[in-house]
């Protein structure tokens, strides 16, 4: 839809503008949650209040329509950050890809530029002989060249609904939803392959994950002290106790197994994708808005970016506010039950971080709340969260 009328100023007299307002309104309406009102995009309300279809009508001539609403994602137009691909490759390499069965291109295409995975050092483990390092930090035998040939390998012979890499992907988020064992995933695949021997299943739940690895869905674990006060991490990777209350690393077992931690904290890379935000143009380009595109209205706070917090950051680190692409991220943590049983005193802490670079539509949404650490319980951090920080 041609949206050049909005930045027409003679509004009372121009019939491109009146024409422009007759079908802005009647999509408008089209798409309302209710059949009387929506909400008013003129320059003073700004989409914050709900008005009656003539009032918001009245507004849009008399006020005119905010221009910094280009995108009528309260009025019938879809997210276009949401329905964004995260994938700009030029035609001649984009093409090279055009042989998949589903969507899982998309997901090769992060793996390729290495948006999800953290090339850096792990955490030191290692240096302990009795300790073995997670099967999450190894390396996995699967390449990228491995994946894209599963992608575009049919299910079974004439399967056009689901590659051999799509069904595994599938098949592993629902064991997550309906927290299936390792031992009944392991029967269905047992079932599957006796009822559809030509299908290409993997051989158990841990061939399925030695895939799933190497699509970069991969956390850290972080050995910690049991009260909290440090982690054995990058100079204390090596330590059996804690460098400072002297408890012990490990679990106390008498037998030779290996030895295991008393209490862990995982924590999951910020860097890759903080990296994604930026390897698609229309997310690049939103990460952008606080600077580029935001208004800066001194009578209401839409945005961070209206707070005097904000501002006053921008003053004291003028070498970082400079640059828009700096990332500004905010961070929330908050303890829940995860037995579901509240008679068992127990809370696990999840950290979660909000890219605030991002329009105020966009920075709230799912795909941008980024889970960085989950912090174990049983009991809340308190004070000590600092400590669990310490990797972000």
């Amino acid at each position: 839809m041609d949206k050049s009328w909005m930045l027409i100023e003679d509004r009372l007299h121009s019939p491109e503008y009146d024409e422009g307002v007759r079908q802005f309104l009647a999509m408008a309406q089209a798409h309302a949650a209710t059949a009387d009102q929506i909400r008013c995009p003129c320059r003073r309300c700004r989409n914050r209040a709900f008005h009656s279809i003539r009032i918001v009508e009245d507004h849009l001539f008399l006020r005119g329509i905010d221009p910094t609403y280009t995108e009528w994602i309260f009025h019938g137009e879809e997210d276009p950050i949401l329905n964004s691909t995260f994938s700009d490759e030029e035609d001649d390499v984009a093409s090279s890809y055009n042989h998949y069965i589903d969507d899982v291109d998309e997901m090769l295409d992060d793996i390729r530029h290495g948006s999800f995975m953290d090339e850096e050092g792990s955490n030191g483990r290692n240096a302990n002989d009795n300790y073995q390092p997670s099967t999450f930090n190894a390396p996995t035998d699967y390449n990228f060249d491995e994946l894209v040939a599963d992608a575009r390998q049919p299910l079974y012979p004439g399967c056009a609904k689901f590659s051999k890499l799509s069904f595994i992907v599938k098949l592993l988020h629902i064991k997550s939803i309906g927290g299936w064992t390792v031992k009944s995933f392991d029967m269905v695949i047992k079932l599957l392959h006796d009822a559809f021997p030509d299908a290409l299943f993997p051989n158990s739940y841990h061939d399925a994950r030695r895939l799933e690895r190497g699509l970069g869905f991969n956390y850290e674990k972080i050995d910690l002290c049991p009260n909290d006060c440090a982690l054995f991490w990058k100079e204390n990777a090596s330590y059996n106790e804690c460098p400072k209350c002297k408890a012990s690393r490990w679990i106390a077992s008498t037998s030779d197994q290996q030895m295991i931690p008393q209490k862990v904290l995982r924590y999951f890379p910020l860097k890759p994708r903080l990296q994604r935000l930026f390897m698609s143009t229309k997310t690049a380009q939103a990460m952008r808005w606080h600077k580029d595109a935001h208004v800066d209205d001194p009578t209401s706070m839409r945005h961070p970016a209206d707070s005097r917090v904000w501002k006053d950051f921008d003053n004291k680190y003028v070498a970082f506010s400079h640059d828009p692409r700096n990332v500004r991220l905010g961070l929330a943590s908050d303890g829940f039950n995860p037995f579901n049983n509240m008679s068992r005193p127990y809370s696990i802490w999840p950290v979660l971080l909000v890219p605030y670079n991002l329009p105020p539509w966009s920075c709230m949404k799912d795909p941008y709340t980024m889970l960085s650490l989950l912090i174990p319980g049983p009991k809340s951090p308190g004070n000590d969260i600092d400590v669990f920080l310490r990797p972000l």
